[in-house]
């Protein structure tokens, strides 16, 4: 018998052999927040607007079978208890977010029969495996205003990540308007890749973001790239930056997908990585980062700000490491946890603490997983991004003409699911895993419609990760139950106006990934 159609998948759900619970006729009652996101998404999911119990045994609603949402005295944080019978729902949550996570899966599990539809009877209790379940958008390599941010923060939230990781500086543009650094969305702020339009977020957009996460208890990690990706800052404050590096590698970005190499002063709009450097012996660097990291503490609420350290192939090995032992300190002093990519774990003096955010492959090469736990050496944690799973920037299919291909190929469906975090990088299992992140970088992704393109399904299976028990740990947490559970969540995905989850960028007519 196929398990029911919730992703990610529960810690325990099973089935009573009990009576389904009719929704038509049913009342609403318990918690006002996740009674008015239950009723919203059984609204746009089946078309019934259940009535609302207001004060719950004073009889003022009608009478009929109830879903009851509540916080109770769970002790896991973000964890929920759900029993369906026939006649009655009830849901625990541990706090909201449990809470609101548990209305996830009742409208996922929703399904018609006949002119009504109805829930299966089922208990489920759900307790996630990771802390930390994030999604990153880049809003450098193209801006997306904060409409497309929300729009994002909707599509996750639905499947339970809890963080998301805005990518705020890259070469190609620089998106946060600061009160300390006024010139950088003047002057580098106007463009994107390819010469299309630029933008950048006020202080005010990004509150608003922040914000908006928070509604869906998600927290905002913002990132400004550093010392690398740096070119965009040299246009507003020259003095800071060196001179582009023009390797090989640039040289055959440039080759192999158009544009000019950069150069100094002039608005950069390539693909190209590795030649932008800061100016790591100048004290006058150090007194910008402290500007941009004060004031990007102050916006944030948050407890992480993410200050890059990935690609600096422009800066000498021993520079790279005085930096990021400086920047890092400097993030600790503001009170907030500092994360960097996973090269930054080659500097020895990084602030004890330090998360790193591995991006490296599955099967790790070239030294990536020895940086990677220099990250647990001092007392961090990890975050686990492998690129050829969870960077859903990567093509979908040959075909596609959105994403790219350097993370060995296509990213199909399955390979994004079929990897086990705890098996990464040798030595690290989940007590030193904070969480699991997948990545959309924007280097083909223009808009909306583009974002589900490439988010739609494969964000379920990252979901998955970050969230379900180990792979191979019950006959459900596998690849083909998987396959089976999500087919079902596109017309669901449609209903509530997400784009992108089209049967081509799903399964192929063979049932492979």
């Amino acid at each position: 018998m196929s398990a029911p159609s919730v992703v990610p998948l529960p810690s325990s759900m099973t089935a009573t052999g009990g009576a389904p619970f009719r929704l038509d006729g049913a009342v609403l009652t318990g918690d006002p927040a996740a009674v008015t996101e239950l009723r919203r998404l059984l609204g746009l999911r089946t078309g019934l607007h259940l009535p609302v119990e207001s004060s719950p045994g004073s009889g003022s609603a009608p009478a009929g079978r109830r879903i009851d949402l509540r916080i109770g005295t769970l002790r896991d944080p973000e964890s929920a208890v759900v029993v369906i019978e026939g006649d009655a729902v009830t849901v625990e949550g541990a706090d909201a977010a449990g809470l609101f996570y548990a209305v996830q899966t009742l409208a996922q599990l929703a399904v018609p029969s006949g002119a009504d539809w109805e829930l299966p009877a089922l208990r489920i209790h759900d307790i996630p495996r990771f802390a930390y379940r994030g999604v990153m958008l880049d809003v450098a390599r193209h801006f997306h205003d904060v409409q497309t941010v929300e729009a994002v923060i909707e599509r996750a939230a639905g499947l339970k990540f809890n963080h998301l990781h805005l990518h705020l500086s890259d070469d190609q543009g620089w998106r946060l308007a600061l009160a300390s650094r006024p010139l950088l969305t003047e002057h580098a702020s106007g463009t994107s890749i390819g010469g299309d339009p630029g933008g950048h977020f006020t202080r005010d957009d990004y509150q608003r973001i922040v914000a908006a996460a928070a509604a869906r208890h998600m927290v905002v990690v913002p990132e400004i790239d550093l010392p690398g990706h740096t070119h965009a800052v040299g246009l507003a404050y020259p003095e800071l930056c060196e001179d582009p590096v023009i390797s090989d590698e640039v040289k055959a970005t440039v080759r192999d997908f158009g544009g000019d190499l950069p150069r100094s002063g002039e608005l950069y709009t390539g693909l190209a990585v590795g030649f932008s450097s800061l100016r790591i012996r100048d004290e006058r660097t150090y007194a910008f980062v402290s500007d941009v990291l004060g004031e990007l503490a102050e916006l944030t609420p948050g407890p992480y700000l993410h200050v890059g350290g990935d690609e600096a192939l422009g800066t000498p090995a021993d520079d790279f490491a005085v930096f990021m032992e400086r920047v890092t300190a400097m993030v600790v002093a503001q009170g907030k946890t500092p994360v960097t990519w996973h090269e930054a774990g080659a500097a020895p003096g990084l602030a004890p603490g330090t998360v790193g955010q591995y991006w490296g492959f599955v099967e790790p090469i070239e030294g990536m997983d020895d940086k990677t736990r220099a990250f647990v050496a001092r007392g961090g944690r990890v975050i686990l991004s492998p690129a050829d799973a969870v960077y859903l920037d990567m093509k979908f299919a040959a075909d596609s003409p959105l994403g790219l291909t350097w993370a060995r190929g296509v990213t199909t469906l399955e390979r994004a699911y079929d990897w086990e975090p705890a098996e990464v990088i040798a030595g690290i299992g989940d007590e030193q895993i904070l969480g699991v992140e997948a990545a959309l970088w924007t280097e083909t992704v223009r808009d909306l419609a583009d974002i589900d393109a490439l988010l739609f399904p494969r964000i379920a299976a990252a979901a998955e990760a970050a969230w379900s028990p180990p792979r191979g740990s019950t006959p459900e947490r596998s690849w083909a139950s998987f396959r089976e559970r999500v087919e079902a969540l596109p017309s669901l995905w449609a209903a509530l106006g997400f784009g992108g989850t089209s049967p081509e960028n799903a399964l192929d007519p063979e049932g492979t990934a």
